[in-house]
Formats: structure tokens, sequence, C-alpha cells
């Protein structure tokens, strides 16, 4: 029998929260909802749903006033200590040289490591990936995923691109 607190949350996840999870990647799911604490299940692309958990609670929060947490399964409760911030920038640029800027050269593209905080790295999209259209899709499918393989200990990927100012984009939003 699934609760009522499951039903609720299921619904809410269904109705506002699930679309934005699977343009990104990925898919969640309620696996258990008791006093509260709702705890949450993802398929899909690794790092489409951690970076935005506290969003999801946040909304859950209130759309059902009866949640207390969010939880997701199989997530560990206290992330592995980030390494400096240097090398975490080094590596994840030497990984993006190597692995994703010779494919993205293509699209007259290039990613750069604009800074690190936290373990959130934060990329700059240049060329023909500044205002792309597909821009998103590159950084959740292609990007995030890579870097979060090669980089245990990075906690997501921010783009910091001013998608505004590109003056030639590779797909402009009208190729939509």
């Amino acid at each position: 029998m699934v609760s009522d607190l499951a039903a609720e949350v299921t619904a809410a996840l269904a109705r506002s929260i699930l679309p934005s999870v699977i343009a990104r990647g990925a898919s969640v799911r309620v696996v258990a909802a008791r006093d509260g604490v709702v705890t949450l299940e993802a398929d899909g692309s690794p790092g489409a749903v951690l970076p935005i958990l506290g969003r999801i609670e946040a909304q859950l929060r209130a759309a059902v006033p009866a949640v207390t947490a969010v939880r997701l399964a199989g997530a560990d409760p206290e992330p592995p200590s980030p390494p400096e911030t240097e090398d975490l920038s080094r590596a994840a640029q030497r990984i993006l040289d190597a692995e994703a800027n010779p494919a993205i050269a293509a699209h007259r593209g290039h990613v750069a490591v604009d800074s690190v905080s936290d373990g959130w790295v934060r990329i700059r999209l240049e060329g023909g990936c500044q205002g792309c259209s597909l821009a998103e899709v590159t950084i959740r499918q292609g990007l995030e995923p890579l870097l979060r393989a090669r980089l245990p200990a990075m906690t997501g990927v921010a783009d910091v691109t001013d998608h505004e100012a590109g003056t030639d984009p590779f797909f402009s939003p009208e190729k939509r």
C-alpha cells in the first residue's frame, strides 16, 4: 500500500519537478515516505539530480507541507572532501582540453574552466557554443558526466556563460 505522503509527493513530482529532471537527462521516483522524510531514487545521468536536490526539496516542501526532508537513495551523506581548488581546476581543464574541446571545436566552440569553489566547477562556453541553443544538452549529457566520471570529488558543473552575448552560435535559437 502506498502511503498518502508518498502519493502526494509522487503527484507533486509529476506535476512540477519531473519535467525539469527529465530535461537534465534523468528521472526520479519516490522509494520511501515516512514521518515527513521522503527518499527519492534517481535514474539516468549521474550528475543530473544531485546538484538540484535542494531545489527539488524546496519545491516538494512547498507543494506538500507534510514533507520535512528529502533524501536521495544511494547518495553519500557526506561527500568526499574535494581536492585543493587549484588542483580540481587544473584537472578539469586538462580533461576538457583532452576529451571535450577537440569535438567541440568542430562546432567552432571551446569550453574553459572559469573557476572552482566548494567542488563546483564553473565553466564558460566560448565561440560557437556561446548562445548555442543546445549548450545545456552539451553540458548535462556530455561535459558533466565526463567530468563526474574523472573527478569524483567534484560536486557539480555550473554554466557561467553569458549566452545572450553570443554573436555566432552554432545552433541559434531560431534553428530549434
